[in-house]
């Protein structure tokens, strides 16, 4: 049964973190489209909220398997697997901003930004060892 738990709590929190995220990277991608274009004031609260929402996601998740009776492990496998839901959206949407902001902004070399190979695995990583921090702090408090 904790099998199961575990796919309702990726399912959960997962999907619901990358809808999150995709709500929060559309709302700049409405905000740079407007004449003013984005702050950075505001880049940087949209760059926090979507840290939070990355931190605290996943640590719910391992909180909620490892709660049902699950190990560390399982925990670990279904906040790995929230992040990289959530990452994955991120990763999916971050260049349309980045051009809707570049042709916002004059800036026409800038629009075909795309994230190279070695940044998307770079991002894989931070996401493992984004959970294994998140999980390893929910075992102790659990």
């Amino acid at each position: 049964m904790i099998s199961v738990n575990s796919l309702v709590d990726i399912a959960v929190y997962g999907i619901g973190g990358a809808i999150l995220v995709a709500a929060l990277l559309g709302l700049l991608l409405v905000l740079s489209g407007s004449s003013r274009g984005a702050s950075p004031r505001l880049l940087t609260v949209f760059g926090t909220a979507s840290i939070v929402l990355w931190i605290v996601l996943p640590a719910l998740a391992a909180l909620n398997v490892m709660s049902a009776g699950a190990g560390f492990w399982v925990g670990l496998a279904g906040a790995s697997t929230v992040a990289v839901v959530m990452y994955g959206v991120n990763a999916a949407m971050l260049p349309l901003v980045a051009r809707r902001q570049a042709l916002m902004s004059g800036q026409a070399k800038l629009t075909g930004i795309r994230p190279t190979p070695s940044v998307l695995l770079g991002g894989l990583v931070v996401c493992l060892a984004m959970a294994l921090l998140v999980t390893g702090v929910m075992a102790f408090l659990s």
